[in-house]
């Protein structure tokens, strides 16, 4: 009784406007604004639009950094995120330099024409600075935001370059080969963690909004899941990607894309050495906590999308149908289910909503079962305007069973009996959905023990039920069903039922 399902549970995504806000105050998008202000006619940038290194302290202290190497370095990152999305334009001068010929075509005077033989170019405002500083909308700022989270995930998976003389070619050159690094792996396992990390996130048995320890995000990506207990290798290996997880982390919190807590230093001693005390082994959090912010939800999961992951969110279905709202929710954590239905609600009219699930709700495929079990359990939510749409339905062969349900649990003392075949059709059927929800299997062979328990001779008349998943439900009770003479009833009943669809 599968069906096609969603890779990932939905995420709960804050507001465009909210998320807008937090782009905006994420550190390392704010100081690329800053410099994009801060740079003028008198700017001047490489070939590839990098600012001069005479130019860095002069950055450096327009964000309030201190005119170290440090401070040089952290505003030459701000400068490169500027550029890389819009916020500036850079012409580098070389263009100009490239055309013309030897008699003269790059005749010139004073600062312009040297600028131009040296490749040294100037900078204008871009058209997005405008966007962040002028009140530009959510989306044009979340637009701009992810690609600021590109620039710095491309920093995140560059080489760690720790001596470059080993490295550098007879060219003088950088030598790529020598750094035993691959470009396409290193995106593919950083994108994985995160992906990992999402999923925590978003997972109602995971982390949610607490912080997931280090070393379990990790061996996540190491370790086998078949693996009892990690080789020395295998641990090596964990500890080398914490080590560069703890690296990368730290490059993609100013994005505000993560809150992290780093590795403790004192864990990182040079072997031979002791680590410097105090050292508590059992403290977790001393190997390094990460949790997605509510704005890194929003960026993984538009890297999903863009990789063509299934990655819904609620509020995907506020504009759809009644089907595609049921058929959604089919498989989604209760809260999520929840949270989706009340945005489907938010600005119908209840009576015709619930004309409209209960539409939805009929069908004899495989995924109608948990349809119906959800229109029931979003009915609910309705309340009682819902009441004339149920009252319509009362003697219909699919939904009477479960609109008398709705009816008495509000209390209602009008409601007409049943006819038997009503009642086994229904009890077929919310087994059938609670197999398809794949319920816990406890609760499930209760279910199934109450529905058999409370109807004398249930498996010679449930047989007989047309309903598509009638063997099918029969064979599950034979291997639910804990008393073993219902058991052995119920797979009898299962092979009369197939014996009689095939007749």
């Amino acid at each position: 009784m599968a069906s096609d399902r969603p890779t990932l549970p939905p995420v709960q995504l804050h507001s465009d406007a909210e998320l807008a806000r937090d782009a905006l105050a994420a550190p390392l998008l704010a100081r690329a604004v800053r410099l994009a202000r801060w740079a003028g006619p008198e700017t001047r940038v490489g070939v590839g639009g990098e600012l001069l290194d005479e130019q860095l302290p002069a950055a450096a202290e327009a964000l309030g950094l201190a005119a170290d190497e440090n401070g040089a370095a952290e505003a030459s990152e701000a400068w490169r995120v500027a550029v890389d999305t819009g916020l500036v334009e850079t012409d580098d001068g070389d263009a100009a330099g490239d055309e013309g010929s030897d008699d003269g075509a790059h005749e010139g005077s004073g600062d312009a024409a040297d600028d131009e033989a040296t490749g040294v170019g100037t900078v204008t405002a871009g058209e997005n600075l405008a966007l962040l500083t002028g009140g530009g909308a959510p989306l044009d700022v979340l637009g701009i935001w992810l690609d600021a989270l590109d620039v710095v995930f491309a920093d995140a998976t560059a080489p760690v370059l720790e001596d470059l003389a080993e490295v550098i070619g007879e060219d003088g050159e950088i030598d790529f080969e020598l750094l035993d690094w691959n470009p396409e792996e290193e995106a593919e396992f950083l994108e994985g963690v995160l992906g990992n990390l999402y999923l925590l996130t978003v997972s109602e048995a995971g982390a949610g909004d607490g912080p997931v320890p280090l070393p379990a995000l990790a061996a996540s990506m190491i370790v086998p899941d078949d693996m009892g207990e990690p080789t020395d290798d295998v641990l090596e290996q964990v500890s080398e990607a914490m080590m560069r997880l703890d690296d990368q982390f730290r490059l993609l919190e100013p994005i505000g894309l993560v809150e992290y807590q780093p590795v403790d230093e004192a864990l990182m001693a040079e072997e031979g050495e002791e680590p410097a005390p105090p050292v508590d082994e059992e403290d977790v959090t001393r190997y390094g906590m990460v949790r997605l912010t509510p704005l890194g939800r929003y960026g993984v999961r538009a890297r999903m999308l863009e990789a063509g992951v299934d990655a819904p969110a609620v509020g995907d279905l506020a504009d759809k149908g009644a089907d595609a709202l049921l058929d959604g929710i089919a498989h989604y954590p209760l809260s999520a289910a929840r949270a989706e239905t009340v945005g489907w609600l938010a600005g119908r009219d209840a009576l015709t909503a619930a004309r409209e699930l209960l539409a939805a709700a009929r069908g004899a495929d495989a995924g109608s079962p948990l349809r119906r079990l959800h229109c029931q359990q979003t009915l609910s939510l309705v309340g009682e305007g819902a009441e004339p749409a149920v009252r319509e339905v009362l003697d219909d062969a699919e939904l009477g069973g479960l609109a008398r349900v709705w009816l008495a649990e509000r209390g209602a003392t009008d409601i007409p009996a049943p006819p038997e075949s009503m009642i086994f059709w229904l009890a077929i059927d919310t087994i059938a959905a609670q197999l398809e929800a794949d319920g816990d299997l406890e609760e499930l062979q209760d279910l199934a023990e109450g529905l058999t328990g409370r109807h004398s001779g249930f498996f010679e008349a449930a047989w007989r039920v047309d309903h598509p998943a009638t063997a099918e439900v029969l064979e599950a009770l034979g291997r639910l069903h804990r008393d073993k003479g219902a058991a052995k009833e119920a797979r009898k009943a299962a092979f009369k039922a197939r014996s009689r669809a095939g007749a």
